[in-house]
């Protein structure tokens, strides 16, 4: 089992349009369809206004590689240089 927590730091105001056009784009919704994946949900951080958390599990780390390949993925990596100042990437294989 792998896990990520993703969290965007998002420029500051833009943290809800960006959750708005990810959500829009069908991110969650298509990475839970893909094999492998256990889970692909994102939090609002309540002590940092301007950070989104995504926490994703997969049965195994070529899953999420494969996921990483996806054109939904490449579209999501366009809006994190639109909306997002960094991203730190915390990795928990299990």
């Amino acid at each position: 089992m792998l896990t990520w927590n993703v969290t965007y730091h998002c420029k500051s105001g833009k943290r809800e349009e960006f959750y708005r056009e990810i959500s829009a784009l069908g991110v969650r919704e298509n990475s839970q369809a893909e094999e492998g994946n256990c889970r692909y949900d994102y939090y609002f951080a309540a002590e940092a206004p301007d950070d989104l958390l995504l926490v994703e599990s997969w049965t195994d780390p070529a899953f999420q590689q494969a996921h990483c390949r996806t054109e939904i993925f490449a579209k999501l990596q366009e809006l994190k240089s639109r909306f997002c100042d960094g991203v730190e990437i915390d990795k928990f294989d299990y």
